[in-house]
């Protein structure tokens, strides 16, 4: 009977055990040095229609990751791309010129704030070669010579134009559009040339029906953006997010509540993290622990990495271990418990999602660095039976309509996704709208809200695929 129940209290916890949420595939990265890494985007870096990472690099060279036979490869070996006598670290990526495909626009970092050595680069790809548009002598009248961190695009007409916001730290802040052929600063027209300790951007339908714009900064209040007609008003205070006594990094736009608008998910350096959403004529702040326990964070990303239908929270910090939260309904925030991904030494700085093997399920890249050099880690969800739903808005030009929402509608949600334009910290997520399907979901149609308010209906008839829209 003794030896009957050792053998039982051995078999238990063995089949009380649990896969762990991630799988680590970081062994698909070739030549996956120790480096200093931060911001990371997702763009179609060489007009193939596929997508690629972007990792920056820090006094190392910055890459152009891509799927290739079961494995992640750098492709662009160009000086000018890889930059690595620079140090690099934000990144973003949009149409600034009207011709279908992305500029990317790579910030660099000398000094920790105030003016800089090294002027930032705006790279298009010219017949298979990268130009500098900031190096053209027209466009040098307004370098960016300060220190700063993040980039974000914003389509603040909704023609399809995209401008460059820089978030600069101890100077004024950029945005950098295309006038008259040239390249030109127009923060100071647009009353956007605040001088703050810039760190996250986020750009998308916040509160109108074209692109805001919603700023978090340290050592000093949050912007928040209000766009009537491609002009700006600052509501953070009267909207309640200017958080003055915090110190912002990691920011995505979520619809926490799945009621079909989006909401904000900002963090704070060894402060509260937040939860951003509106009721009524004003943001509250529904964050609980443990999920707004202070931690040293970086990026914040918000996606359906399981395909289970609901959103998940990733928080990459640094020097301590991420975290992970699946958002449920009511803005119930439940932690998952992490091994792979954990990184309790990583020193994190920088993190996207894609599907970069089209597989239906998003691979997530984290980047390293800062104080230690560290390679870069990869991770995907451990799935196997599961549907999902990609949605990838094109507009009129036919590049990513960044700054658009998607909303998918159900008998079982409303659930509006944003089409990244810049987020996380220092990043840019892929621009294209992935769902996982819930149990049972049925009788789903997708909205898409373009970036100059107007909107397109689509019925899905078949799951598991991409469909590409394009705005009319």
């Amino acid at each position: 009977m003794r030896y009957f129940l050792i053998i039982l209290l051995i078999i238990i916890p063995i089949k009380g055990q649990t896969k762990d949420f991630f799988l680590d595939i970081t062994d698909q990265i070739q030549d996956n040095e120790f480096r200093l890494s931060y911001g990371v985007s997702v763009t179609d870096v060489n007009k193939d229609n596929k997508f690629d990472f972007v990792v920056t690099g820090f006094g190392f060279k910055n890459l152009a990751l891509t799927y290739k036979d079961g494995k992640i490869v750098n492709i662009i070996n160009e000086d000018i791309f890889t930059d690595p006598s620079r140090r690099t670290i934000g990144v973003a990526a949009c149409d600034i010129d009207k011709d279908g495909y992305e500029e990317i626009y790579f910030l660099n970092t000398d000094t920790y704030s105030g003016d800089k050595i090294y002027s930032d680069r705006l790279l298009d790809l010219n017949k298979d070669k990268f130009i500098d548009l900031f190096e053209i002598k027209k466009n040098k009248a307004d370098l960016n010579l300060t220190a700063g961190r993040s980039v974000v695009c914003v389509d603040r007409k909704g023609n399809g134009q995209y401008g460059i916001y820089v978030a600069n730290y101890g100077g004024p802040t950029r945005f950098y559009e295309k006038v008259n052929n040239k390249i030109n600063d127009q923060a100071a027209k647009l009353g956007l040339n605040k001088i703050t300790g810039g760190r996250a951007i986020v750009s998308g339908h916040i509160l109108s029906d074209q692109s805001d714009i919603f700023a978090a900064n340290e050592r000093g209040d949050n912007f928040l953006y209000y766009n009537v007609n491609g002009s700006f008003t600052d509501v953070a205070k009267d909207y309640k997010v200017e958080d003055r006594y915090e110190n912002g990094r990691g920011t995505a736009l979520s619809d926490i509540l799945y009621r079909g608008r989006l909401d904000i998910l900002t963090s704070n350096w060894d402060g509260n993290h937040r939860a951003y959403v509106l009721d009524g004529d004003k943001f509250k702040d529904i964050a609980q622990p443990p999920y707004s326990n202070p931690t040293k964070i970086r990026t914040v990303i918000s996606a359906d990495f399981d395909n289970d239908g609901y959103d998940e929270i990733f928080m990459n910090n640094i020097g301590e271990p991420n975290k992970l939260f699946k958002i449920l309904e009511d803005g119930k925030f439940k932690e998952i418990k992490i091994k792979n991904g954990l990184e309790t030494l990583g020193l994190g700085t920088g993190a996207a999602v894609a599907d970069i093997d089209g597989d239906g399920i998003l691979e997530l890249l984290v980047s390293h660095g800062e104080t230690g050099l560290q390679p870069i880690t990869f991770y995907k969800a451990d799935i196997n039976d599961f549907n999902y739903l990609r949605i990838k808005p094109l507009n009129k030009y036919g590049a990513p309509a960044r700054g658009s929402t998607v909303t998918l509608k159900s008998n079982k949600r409303i659930h509006s996704k944003t089409i990244d334009a810049g987020s996380g910290y220092l990043c840019q997520m892929e621009p294209v709208a992935h769902y996982g399907i819930r149990e049972n979901e049925k009788d789903i149609k997708v909205e898409i809200k373009w970036t100059n308010g107007s909107k397109s209906t689509l019925n899905i008839e078949d799951l598991n695929k991409t469909y590409e829209v394009k705005q009319n």
